[in-house]
C-alpha cells in the first residue's frame, strides 16, 4: 500500500515534465544583412522561442539609447527579469536586434546614423523575418516593440513602411520633459572615448555613453528597483549617435510621426519615468486614462491607441521590480488585437 503514494507522485512528476519542458525558452543569435551608410551592414539579434515549438507570430524588440539587446535579456540578473525568456516561456517568440552601433552590430561613424536609416534598416529586419530567414520560420505576424528612443525609431518605421501588424511603445510621450533631458545629457553623458568601459570599441567623437553612476537617476525609480539590476544594467551599457538621436527626438518623438501609424498601438510608460512624465513634460502618467487622452491627439483612429501605465517604475520600465505586470498587459493587448 505505501507504494501507491509513491507510484502517484512520479506519475504526476512524469505528467509535468513535458509541459514545463515545452514552455522554456531557447535563445540564438543571428546575423542579418542590412543596409549600412556606404554599403551593405549586419544587424545581430538574439531570436528566443519556446522550445520545440515555431510560433506563427514574433515581436521584433528595439532598445534604446546607450542600451543594446541586453536591455531585454540582461545578463547577471534573475531570469525574471528578462523580457524574451519570459514571452518564451509563455510561448511567444521574440527576436531583439542591436541596432547599428550598438552591441555586435556593424559600428559605422555616428554622423550618418539619423532614424531614416535606423527606421529602413528596421523595415529590412521584418522583411528577413517574414521571409524565414531568422530561425527557419516565416512569421505571419510581426509586432514591432521600441524602448525609448528605440520608441522614435519603431514609430518611423511603422509610419514609413506600413510593414509590421502593430506597434508597441514604451518608455516615450510626445512630451519628454526638457529641462530634466538637458540636464541629463550635461551631467550624465560623455563622450565614450573617454568612457573607461567602453573606450576600447575606439568610436569617433559623436558617440556618447552615460558617465559611471548615471543611469540610476536617469532610467530606474530605485523604490522599485534593485541595485543588482542596475549595477548589471551598467556593466552592459552602450553607445549611441549624438546626431542620430537628435533625428530621433525631433522627428520620431516630437512630431506627430505616429500618426501615419495605421495598425493598433500600446504605449507604456513608468508612473516614475522622470523623461518623459510629470510637470515638466506635461504628461500625466499617473493612470492609463489621463495618459490616454494626452497622447489620443497624436494618432489615427485606426492605431486604436491603448495606454498602460507601471505604478512605481522608471523610465527602463522592463527592468523594475513588477515588469511582470508590463509583460503581463503587453500579453494581454497581443492576445486581444492579433491572437497571439
Amino acid at each position: 500500500m505505501k507504494l501507491l503514494p509513491v507510484l502517484a507522485a512520479v506519475l504526476a512528476m512524469t505528467s509535468l515534465t513535458p509541459a514545463a519542458h515545452a514552455s522554456a525558452a531557447e535563445c540564438s543569435l543571428t546575423t542579418l544583412p542590412v543596409s549600412g551608410p556606404s554599403g551593405t551592414a549586419t544587424i545581430s539579434g538574439q531570436l528566443c522561442k519556446p522550445v520545440g515549438k515555431n510560433p506563427g507570430a514574433i515581436q521584433l524588440l528595439v532598445h534604446g539609447g546607450t542600451y543594446n539587446r541586453s536591455y531585454w535579456d540582461l545578463p547577471g540578473v534573475p531570469e525574471s527579469y528578462s523580457y524574451q525568456r519570459d514571452m518564451a516561456r509563455e510561448g511567444r517568440a521574440t527576436f531583439a536586434v542591436d541596432r547599428l552601433g550598438t552591441g555586435a552590430s556593424t559600428h559605422p561613424p555616428s554622423l550618418p546614423l539619423l532614424i531614416s536609416l535606423e527606421a529602413q534598416n528596421l523595415h529590412e529586419v521584418v522583411q528577413h523575418l517574414r521571409a524565414g530567414n531568422v530561425g527557419g520560420t516565416a512569421y505571419r505576424k510581426v509586432v514591432i516593440v521600441g524602448h525609448s528612443v528605440g520608441s522614435g525609431i519603431v514609430a518611423m518605421e511603422a509610419a514609413t513602411y506600413h510593414d509590421v501588424d502593430g506597434v508597441v511603445l514604451s518608455g516615450m510621450t510626445h512630451m519628454p520633459a526638457v529641462p530634466v533631458l538637458a540636464l541629463g545629457a550635461a551631467l550624465g553623458l560623455q563622450p565614450v572615448f573617454l568612457d573607461n568601459l567602453l573606450a576600447h570599441l575606439g568610436s569617433d567623437p559623436l558617440y556618447f555613453t552615460t558617465r559611471p553612476g548615471a543611469r540610476a537617476g536617469l532610467f530606474y525609480a530605485m523604490d522599485d528597483a534593485e541595485q543588482l539590476v542596475v549595477n548589471a544594467d551598467e556593466a552592459t551599457k552602450d553607445q549611441l549617435s549624438v546626431p542620430g538621436m537628435g533625428t530621433v527626438a525631433v522627428f520620431g518623438i516630437v512630431l506627430p510621426t505616429t500618426y501615419g501609424i495605421d495598425v493598433p498601438v500600446f504605449n507604456a510608460v513608468g508612473t516614475n519615468d522622470v523623461l518623459f512624465c510629470g510637470v515638466l513634460a506635461l504628461r500625466d502618467c499617473s493612470n492609463a486614462q489621463n495618459l490616454r487622452a494626452q497622447e489620443a491627439p497624436y494618432y489615427r483612429p485606426e492605431a486604436q491607441l491603448e495606454t498602460y501605465v507601471l505604478p512605481g517604475a522608471g523610465h527602463s520600465l522592463a527592468l523594475h521590480r513588477n515588469a511582470a505586470a508590463y509583460r503581463d498587459a503587453t500579453r494581454a493587448w497581443l492576445s486581444s488585437k492579433f491572437g497571439m
